[in-house]
């Protein structure tokens, strides 16, 4: 895997994602031309970035965010991406990713615990309270994951038809693109590709005709 390049800005979020937080999950893993790749998730400041831009982590949180927890949700990410791979391509689901993203569903803690402290008295408090975070943000995500896989938007998901991009969408009509640049990259692309053929077609025909 390329190193991450942070410098590079990420494109905007995908079609869908602002109704599916699992697809901005899936896409904060993001291949770019010129062999980059770009990784929100990369360490645990920008796992704590990710979350708070999100919703899902009060602004802050990277301060306490370890590399076991940023892991988990990197690890998350790419059973999700499994998932919506086989949904993408019409393949059997992953029974690991399946697992993963079930495990994942049971995380959100039910409540606080009750502790006492001679000088508050009695309080509620999570006994870890930044895994607490992690834990509901990933059933969180693993919900979001679940709706899109299981509810009326699933036939529209498709991976971005623009190389090298990695990402996925919810299509709107002919769109098969994430983006403004991606759906640049690939009109260019077809153009390119049109005028190489012409030429070759007028190749041949001049070979055709010979002297």
């Amino acid at each position: 895997m390329e190193e991450s390049a942070p410098a590079t800005p990420a494109p905007p979020s995908a079609p869908g994602a602002e109704q599916y937080p699992a697809l901005d999950f899936a896409n904060s893993a993001i291949a770019l031309p010129g062999g980059q790749f770009v990784d929100l998730l990369g360490t645990p400041a920008d796992a704590g970035r990710w979350l708070a831009d999100h919703g899902l982590a009060p602004a802050g949180t990277d301060a306490g965010l370890r590399e076991m927890c940023a892991a988990q949700l990197r690890t998350l990410r790419e059973q999700i991406r499994a998932l919506l791979a086989s949904q993408v391509d019409g393949h059997p689901v992953p029974t690991g990713a399946l697992n993963a993203v079930n495990d994942a569903l049971t995380r959100a803690p039910a409540s606080d615990l009750l502790r006492w402290d001679p000088t508050r008295g009695l309080y509620r408090a999570a006994p870890h309270p930044t895994t607490q975070i992690v834990d509901h943000a990933l059933a969180t995500l693993a919900a979001s994951a679940a709706d899109l896989l299981t509810g009326p938007d699933a036939g529209r998901l498709t991976a971005c038809g623009s190389a090298p991009c990695n990402r996925y969408l919810l299509r709107h009509g002919r769109r098969t693109w994430c983006s403004v640049r991606c759906g640049d990259r690939a009109r260019a692309a077809r153009a390119y590709a049109r005028r190489t053929q012409a030429a070759h077609d007028a190749g041949a025909r001049l070979a055709q005709a010979g002297p």
